[in-house]
């Protein structure tokens, strides 16, 4: 079975490859009991959304993992991947922006992506002011 950080890492990639953009890996190990990692990205749109999603659950197939719920697939706006200790959040990104997931998890370490240069419209364009 593969390690939750390397199935987090994994799935950003796999995200990354659709164009998901401002993608994070949070580790959430320390702080709550419902996983180890968050990971959150974003879309231009629903058809984005879902493009994402399907490449992911794909990845998880690949890893010889499944997702134990899927929840918003069908709106395209902010879908949920519960991978048991790994949660990920694609998000539409207006949708991300008034959720603001990433300010609930502020004091939680980020994870430096291996592979953020691979992707060069990877941008950080979320304006974040947590100070």
């Amino acid at each position: 079975m593969i390690k939750s950080k390397e199935k987090a890492i994994a799935l950003a990639h796999a995200a990354l490859e659709k164009k998901a953009h401002d993608t994070e890996v949070i580790e959430i190990k320390a702080l709550s009991d419902i996983a180890d990692y968050f990971l959150v990205c974003s879309a231009d749109s629903d058809r984005g959304v879902k493009t994402i999603v399907d490449n992911i659950e794909q990845k998880l197939k690949e890893i010889g993992e499944r997702a134990i719920g899927v929840e918003g697939y069908t709106e395209g706006r902010w879908v949920l991947i519960d991978a048991v200790d790994v949660v990920v959040h694609v998000f539409y990104e207006p949708v991300r922006r008034f959720y603001d997931i990433e300010g609930l998890w502020i004091d939680a370490p980020r994870i430096k992506l291996p592979f953020e240069e691979q992707f060069p419209n990877q941008s950080k364009s979320l304006e974040k002011d947590y100070g």
